[in-house]
């Protein structure tokens, strides 16, 4: 583990796996704090536990995108296995290519599986517009997912009205993302490339 990583994991606890984790983009709610979370942060649901019997509300990172490298960083050293807190979540890399730029972009998400399909959410924790990942998978669908010690290419798409109740089912945080935003929260769908 880098010792940005293990500096930064006493403020983690078990919450839904995208509640905080986007490289490249600056925190959606508050400044928070080292000592404590953001006020709106600890009314939200996701910081209430997770299904599993997680913990309460948490302080989060006070530089969360130095937090993201550190979680990507691990990541690809260890074949996608993280140590403390992160251990044994549902985590992928996304990478897309920014719709401004056109460089590289890569994103931590939690994900569920329908079939050989991940489905990943838009929430960025409830925020009032998109994640800049998802524009840039509207401006060009191709992009990776590392999965374990695997890298597959994938084309997104975003669920259609008629499949996003089955695809909420793949996705348990998605609910409680979904009551954070008046915006309807897309549902992705990351299909690996030849399948």
């Amino acid at each position: 583990m880098s010792k940005a990583t293990a500096n930064m994991l006493p403020y983690l606890a078990r919450s839904p796996p995208d509640a905080f984790l986007q490289d490249g983009a600056a925190p959606v709610v508050g400044a928070y704090g080292s000592k404590e979370i953001d006020a709106r942060m600890s009314e939200r649901p996701e910081n209430q536990g997770s299904e599993s019997g997680g913990r309460g509300p948490v302080s989060m990172p006070s530089d969360m995108r130095a937090f993201n490298r550190a979680i990507i960083a691990e990541f690809r050293a260890n074949g996608g296995q993280l140590s403390g807190p992160m251990a044994g979540r549902s985590l992928l890399l996304l990478t897309t290519t920014g719709a401004r730029s056109g460089q590289p972009r890569t994103t931590v998400l939690g994900y569920g599986r329908d079939g050989d399909r991940f489905v990943v959410i838009a929430s960025d924790n409830g925020a009032p517009s998109h994640p800049a990942w998802y524009r840039n998978l509207l401006a060009d669908p191709n992009a990776t997912v590392e999965l374990g010690a695997d890298t597959i290419p994938v084309r997104a798409a975003t669920a259609p009205a008629d499949a996003r109740e089955h695809l909420a089912a793949a996705v348990p945080w998605y609910r409680s993302q979904q009551e954070l935003t008046t915006r309807e929260i897309p549902l992705v769908i990351l299909q690996p490339a030849g399948s």
